[in-house]
């Protein structure tokens, strides 16, 4: 067995008790393993173990790991979620190849996002990014615009507004973690009301992964506990 796959089983178990912990139904929270940087190899051994959702940060690297598993491993049916900030002159690129955005958050994205999205291809399933600290260090939208950018992501043909993501701060203490989530997973309530199918709140990393599956995560993001430490150097 390799160590990918003992990290993925390791990181797996980590979520399931924290789902009993807080009473949750186990496998209510999807693992998404972050493979930015990460070559290919190491993703065919998360395969291995199971594994079928990837996200990517990077829209170069994405893309071509995409290209590269539909060519040579299409019978894994595999999930590819863009997760990085997005610059508008590369919407076009992700809207071609990924199944999920969890970035969106303003709507020229949105718009540039539907309007490129192949005929061809299932509507591209978005989540909103909001920057529920305030950091202006970080990408997202704020909470007052939340809710017009949701209206417009709910009017466009070729998007599906799953729900919410946030990237709160790096803080250790438990409470301020998990008030965070619950600001998030509040937002995600209002806009349930409105909006149906809306079931996704994409929050959650290694050092914050309990408070997050307590506050209602349905999707954590994990990379460096599965992949080992990234290298930077050839990000593209």
């Amino acid at each position: 067995m390799s160590s990918i796959q003992q990290n993925i089983e390791q990181v797996i178990k980590q979520i399931h008790t924290a789902e009993v912990k807080c009473g949750r139904q186990q496998i209510s929270v999807q693992l998404l393993a972050v493979s930015k940087t990460k070559p290919i190899e190491a993703i065919e051994q998360a395969i291995e173990a199971g594994q079928k959702a990837f996200g990517e940060n990077y829209v170069q690297e994405g893309v071509e790991k995409v290209a590269y598993f539909k060519e040579h491993h299409a019978e894994q049916n595999l999930e590819w979620h863009f997760i990085g900030p997005l610059q508008s002159n590369k919407t076009r690129q992700v809207a071609e190849s990924f199944d999920w955005v969890h970035s969106v958050d303003r709507a020229k994205i949105a718009q540039r996002l539907n309007d490129q999205r192949p005929g061809s291809l299932e509507p591209l399933k978005v989540l909103i990014q909001v920057n529920t600290s305030g950091e202006e260090s970080k990408s997202g939208t704020n909470e007052e615009e939340v809710f017009a950018l949701a209206e417009l992501i709910s009017s466009l043909p070729n998007l599906t507004l799953k729900g919410l993501m946030s990237i709160p701060a790096n803080v250790s203490d438990y409470q301020s973690q998990l008030a965070a989530f619950n600001q998030l997973a509040e937002l995600k309530n209002k806009l349930e009301s409105r909006y149906n199918g809306l079931d996704t709140l994409s929050m959650g990393m290694s050092g914050d992964l309990e408070a997050a599956v307590e506050a209602g995560s349905t999707m954590v993001r994990i990379g460096t506990a599965i992949f080992g430490a990234r290298d930077y150097s050839n990000k593209k």
